[in-house]
């Protein structure tokens, strides 16, 4: 059985003591691919630093993340634009729009989405969404961008049945995560009428652990609650779940053979 975890922060400082010892650990259960998303200059060094120790495991996307859009967005974007002429990267993430705590540059941050749009339209690569307190905005957005082909993944997806039904309509996918296996997050009853065919699976770690180790350091090898879990969702066997969440993935990151 093999799962991918389309959305983990494995080179963050949370993962210093035991980095290695994990991503061993979750490959032989079956955890064997892991896309890493950027999140501003100071990441992309060591998001490079554990690709290039794991190449067969860790892949980079490049992006700027919501919440590091401040006063310096323009010098963060150009440094950020400058890294894809330097080597591969398989998607434009992580981006979006947040809207949960500092609304402060909420126009900088609507600003530097679209622009992060463009340049996935532009280098033919799909995107991955961070839409914290912000998918209506966000789906808005894209579906004014009718000139763009857009593509990706709406990171950590929490929202209702009718949002999942406008992202699924734009082509793209629901990552699911460990809020599915909250109790009261109401997300599995939105799950259940949303076919496998569009859900691809994502641990945020070391955020969003899943039960019943909430509020803990999340890990690599959680990604199998989050697949078990979604297989009592959708009442089918776990087999099923890895088979087609993991060919959604490689479909969206351009790794099927």
């Amino acid at each position: 059985m093999h799962l991918v975890d389309t959305h983990i922060h494995l080179y963050a400082d949370e993962f210093n003591d035991d980095r290695k010892c994990l991503i061993e650990n979750a490959v032989s259960k079956g955890i064997s691919n892991f896309f890493l998303p950027n999140i501003d200059s100071h990441s992309i060094q060591p998001m490079f630093d554990l690709c290039d120790a794991h190449p067969a495991n860790c892949f980079p996307m490049m992006g700027l993340h919501p919440c590091s859009v401040k006063e310096n967005f323009k010098a963060e974007m150009d440094v950020i634009e400058s890294e894809f002429s330097k080597r591969k990267f398989y998607a434009v993430g992580e981006i979006g729009l947040d809207f949960y705590r500092d609304k402060t540059f909420i126009r900088e941050q609507e600003e530097v989405f679209i622009r992060q749009l463009h340049l996935a339209h532009e280098m033919n690569l799909p995107v991955v969404i961070h839409s914290r307190e912000s998918v209506d905005r966000i789906i808005e957005i894209i579906q004014r961008q009718k000139h763009l082909s857009i593509k990706g993944i709406f990171h950590c997806f929490s929202g209702d049945e009718n949002q999942a039904g406008e992202i699924i309509a734009m082509g793209m996918y629901l990552g699911i995560g460990g809020v599915l296996t909250f109790k009261n997050s109401g997300l599995d009853k939105v799950i259940e009428k949303i076919p496998l065919s569009n859900c691809v699976l994502e641990t945020d770690a070391p955020y969003l652990a899943p039960a019943p180790h909430r509020g803990k350091r999340n890990i690599p090898e959680y990604l199998s609650l989050i697949a078990e879990k979604l297989a009592e969702v959708k009442q089918v066997s776990i087999v099923e779940v890895a088979e087609k969440t993991t060919s959604n993935a490689l479909r969206i990151f351009n790794l099927l053979s």
